[in-house]
């Protein structure tokens, strides 16, 4: 168990991580949309890469804001139902649904693992008078796709020692 707690304060690590670049992400993306925009309407001199270079941290936000939520048990459910469920009965829904989430994260880790080879294969870069590298990108995709994979997988673990009646609100505190 002490080696199991140690892999879940890595994974919930990782997981702050992805939400500090995420953080920062969002700075980017503010700082550098209003400097855009400034430039463009102010200045009447737009900018060559800076949209271009939004759109991918968005992408990025997206990849790394997914672990953080999924990791602070922030995505939005039918709470109709859920909320009402006891912590045994919230825990068998979780593992219910989590093989569709196994089947989604198979599918994104694999074919995002494809997309990203083909698009280091090609040399992709981005269509525009500063070309940017895509496959950067594309590769962080399916990584970010592991790393949710190994905050499902402990989820699912924790759901089910509440399923047997193992687990304690000492060990999972955030879904008490």
């Amino acid at each position: 168990m002490k080696v199991w707690r140690q892999l879940g304060r890595g994974i919930d690590a990782l997981a702050e991580i992805m939400g500090v670049i995420g953080w920062v992400l969002i700075l980017y993306c503010m700082i550098l949309g209003v400097t855009d925009v400034f430039l463009r309407y102010v200045l009447n001199s737009a900018s060559l890469w800076i949209s271009t270079t939004i759109q991918a941290a968005m992408v990025l936000l997206a990849c790394v804001g997914g672990i953080y939520a999924l990791k602070q048990d922030s995505f939005v459910r039918l709470d109709v139902f859920y909320a009402a469920l006891s912590r045994r009965g919230r825990a068998i829904c979780d593992l219910i649904t989590s093989v569709f989430t196994f089947l989604f994260l198979w599918a994104l880790i694999w074919k995002g693992w494809d997309a990203a080879m083909l698009s280091v294969m090609l040399d992709q870069h981005t269509p525009t008078a500063i070309p940017i590298p895509i496959y950067p990108i594309k590769i962080f995709i399916p990584i970010t796709g592991v790393v949710v994979l190994l905050v499902v997988l402990k989820q699912l673990i924790v759901d089910i020692g509440v399923i047997a009646g193992r687990v304690t609100d000492e060990d999972d505190p955030q879904r008490a």
